[in-house]
């Protein structure tokens, strides 16, 4: 029998990205300016303060890091529900530093459902991509009330893909039969194993298409002046051409534009980490003592070869 331990509560962490940056201001200025020249910082800070204080509104800002199985999603919606409880819709803002290349529909359709939480509550949603938000990374990004994407980042992929590899051809060779009992006409259109009819291919294909078709409706819903039929295609773009296609609404850094905002507003950034069960502090610790002990292992094997390879020279050069 098989005990499934439960998960460990998530610990969330907020910190304030205007302390921390003007901390690094001081040090530096510190080290490198004159008292007097520090004394106009101080001043400057001060005045900072006073004006976000004023403005009284505040940013939040989460980080996706997606994988196939969309599962920083866990991480997701509890910050999110963090938000609704505690920020004030209309005046408070959210900024999401998104990464992803894309992966299950079910997992992606579920992360995007989290953003539109946040749509539907009344918050202004920017979402920044540095790197990659394509399919399903592109489906969270098109949710947003502004897009800002880096140069050089890919963006787009609105199309679905599938790859089934088949062995029934294999398993013929070696005399190996296999049986697929369903009950309902489609419950199994395509299989690893048995051999696809051209019904089965073509329901599949016809989910498929199904699905492209909700992608493409939902993204047409959240950027209505963006030419879906044109863009949805299965092709990424870059930063630039996105911008031409708007399919992003501006070129920046998430750093750039964070910074742009650091004057106006409070702005804190808010992590999710979940404490290691037991298990993973041992896989942990043994990759760790596996870092340590490979590369010195390494360097004695190619030094005892390098030796033994000089010795070898030596035995074969005749002038020796």
């Amino acid at each position: 029998m098989l005990f499934h331990l439960p998960k460990l509560p998530a610990e969330i962490r907020v910190s304030h990205l205007n302390a921390r940056v003007n901390e690094q201001r001081k040090k530096i200025a510190q080290t490198t300016a004159s008292k007097f020249e520090l004394l106009q910082l101080t001043q400057q800070l001060a005045k900072e303060s006073r004006t976000r204080k004023k403005n009284n509104q505040k940013i939040y800002v989460l980080d996706f890091k997606g994988d196939v199985q969309a599962s920083a999603v866990e991480n997701l919606r509890e910050e999110i529900t963090l938000i609704l409880a505690t920020a004030k819709a209309g005046r408070d803002r959210v900024v999401l530093r998104l990464e992803s290349p894309g992966g299950m529909v079910h997992g992606y359709g579920l992360a995007a459902a989290q953003l539109v939480r946040l749509r539907e509550a009344g918050f202004n949603l920017t979402i920044c991509v540095d790197k990659v938000a394509a399919s399903g990374g592109y489906m969270m990004a098109c949710i947003a009330n502004e897009i800002v994407s880096a140069p050089f980042a890919i963006v787009g992929s609105i199309g679905v893909v599938a790859q089934v590899p088949n062995f029934n051809r294999l398993l013929k060779e070696h005399h190996v039969d296999f049986e697929l009992y369903t009950a309902g006409q489609f419950k199994r259109t395509v299989t690893m194993f048995g051999e696809n009819t051209a019904e089965g291919k073509a329901k599949f294909e016809e989910e498929l298409q199904q699905t492209h078709s909700l992608f493409k409706h939902f993204v047409e819903n959240y950027r209505p002046k963006l030419n879906v039929e044109k863009v949805a295609t299965g092709e990424h773009w870059y930063g630039k051409d996105a911008l031409n296609l708007n399919l992003v609404d501006k070129l920046q850094t998430s750093d750039e534009y964070l910074l742009s905002q650091l004057l106006q507003h409070d702005v804190y950034v808010i992590q999710t980490r979940r404490k290691p069960t037991l298990g993973e502090k041992i896989g942990l610790q043994a990759a760790q003592m596996a870092d340590q002990f490979v590369p010195s292992l390494m360097n004695k094997i190619v030094d005892s070869l390098s030796k033994a390879n000089a010795t070898l020279v030596q035995m074969r050069d005749p002038k020796l």
